[in-house]
């Protein structure tokens, strides 16, 4: 089988480690990973913020770049919500019809790493170590977009070694919200605190989340806190083994 990677500029730019994290597991997993170094972005900022026609372009460049793609894995719960939720609209807008077929054609290829994995692989075991507390910190893109259900539990359930901590308020947001901690710094901040309490609260090592927009939101709360607990990816958790641990590969 084979897996296009489209990291993400999030990604890219600031948590490169997620990419080699999700290299690492789908080639354990026997998968051909394969990765077009002519990526950008998805033009979530630009539609969020009203640039839709910045947006539009970005959406057909990875539209196109994908188009001979098996599956598409997208680490990133807010990304694939960009293209599922918001990439029919802005094709419509600008009533490109050949362009919609390819949407369209597309759309169904599109996979979150925790989706791909349990959806299309149809595998929940990975075969992962990771000896620590972990609570789990649903962003609202992966809880209320795409609707990931229990797959990132499903998934931590059979990591070996590893003692999942229930957080409490599973479903309040932690403020980010890409511009929405910029625009509106007091709210956010606010909403981070709450959040903050509940995840503090699991006496947990690590926070883990499938979104690195929430955990650098998380982790910047904790290290003005000096809090202790670590935040962390699930792809590097899913990546990490006796042989190579997460903690070495980061």
């Amino acid at each position: 089988m084979r897996a296009s990677l489209f990291i993400t500029c999030y990604n890219d730019t600031l948590y490169p480690e997620t990419g080699r994290a999700v290299v690492r597991l789908l080639d354990r997993l026997g998968v051909t990973v394969e990765f077009h170094p002519g990526q950008t972005c998805c033009g979530q900022m630009h539609a969020n913020t009203g640039f839709r026609r910045e947006a539009f372009s970005q959406a057909r460049r990875l539209i196109r770049l994908y188009g001979d793609a098996e599956s598409i894995v997208i680490p990133s719960s807010s990304c694939v919500a960009m293209v599922r939720d918001q990439y029919p609209g802005l094709v419509d807008e600008l009533g490109d019809r050949a362009l919609r077929k390819e949407l369209d054609a597309f759309l169904p290829k599109v996979f979150e790493l925790s989706e791909f994995l349990i959806d299309r692989l149809g595998v929940d075991d990975v075969g992962a170590y990771f000896p620590h507390r972990v609570t789990y910190h649903a962003s609202c893109h992966g809880l209320r977009g795409i609707h990931l259900g229990n797959r990132p539990f499903r998934l931590l359930a059979k990591v070996r070694g590893l003692e999942h901590v229930p957080l409490q308020n599973l479903d309040r947001c932690c403020g980010f919200g890409g511009t929405f901690s910029v625009k509106n710094a007091e709210v956010s901040s606010a909403m981070m605190a709450d959040k903050l309490q509940d995840v503090l609260a699991t006496g947990a090592e690590y926070c883990t989340a499938l979104d690195n927009s929430c955990l650098m939101h998380l982790g910047g709360a904790m290290h003005r806190q000096f809090a202790g607990m670590k935040t962390i990816h699930m792809a590097q958790i899913l990546a990490s083994t006796e042989r190579s641990p997460a903690e070495e590969m980061a």
